[in-house]
């Protein structure tokens, strides 16, 4: 009997994998603004991010080569999230921020690929779709970061709405993901060319993602549901 009710435990967590990583992605989005003024939530913060990191592990951990190949990527990732170094120009940084990008591109393409493979949609299938809405905002925040230590000041932060000058991880995914909704960020505007790229590209995918790959899903699962 308890052998039962384990099983049954560990096939409702399984079945869910996608909509505890949503919770915990919105959480640490939520967490980002208040983990430097608040130890709490710093601390927060960090479990928050090693929860996102192993649970986007086990979300694609469907093959054994899967679940190895992620384990290698999200080690450099796991320490850009939870130890969170600022954006400075060294080699190290740098591939610390490609490494975390590749790891995030993997859980998003594996995600993907799951997601609208299967021809009806369930409600765990709508929340893989809104974790790649999520993780690609954090793939761009990434990449601004990148951007940001190939040309310095490739962001200009105006000083009087900014209270600072110097970018951390939050101003890049504030501003990735004011651009991926196309509700601009206040106060930072894009001035390299690179990052001005960077802007557009993801502007247009995020119009598209919503447009286009939410909306056939959404449709789907009205049709699977009889209304």
């Amino acid at each position: 009997m308890p052998e039962t009710i384990e099983s049954e435990l560990k096939g409702e967590v399984s079945s869910r994998r996608f909509f505890f990583l949503f919770v915990f992605l919105l959480s640490a989005l939520v967490l980002y603004p208040f983990a430097e003024g608040s130890r709490p939530a710093y601390y927060a913060l960090r479990f928050v991010g090693s929860a996102v990191i192993l649970l986007s592990v086990y979300a694609v951990s469907f093959r054994r080569g899967l679940l190895i190949f992620s384990i290698i990527l999200a080690v450099p990732a796991f320490y850009l999230r939870v130890v969170v170094p600022r954006a400075n120009p060294t080699w190290f940084s740098l591939v610390s921020i490609l490494l975390n990008f590749a790891f995030d591109t993997f859980i998003v393409i594996i995600i993907f690929r799951r997601v609208f493979a299967r021809q009806r949609a369930n409600s765990e299938t709508i929340f893989g779709a809104l974790c790649i809405y999520l993780l690609v905002g954090f793939s761009f925040a990434s990449l601004y970061g990148m951007a940001e230590i190939f040309q310095p000041n490739s962001l200009y932060f105006d000083p009087h709405t900014s209270l600072h000058t110097i970018p951390n991880r939050f101003d890049f995914v504030y501003y990735s993901f004011g651009t991926m909704t196309s509700l601009g960020a206040a106060g930072i505007a894009p001035v390299s060319d690179l990052a001005r790229a960077l802007t557009i590209v993801e502007a247009i995918l995020g119009v598209l993602y919503l447009a286009v790959l939410i909306a056939r899903l959404m449709g789907a699962y009205r049709s699977s549901s009889g209304y």
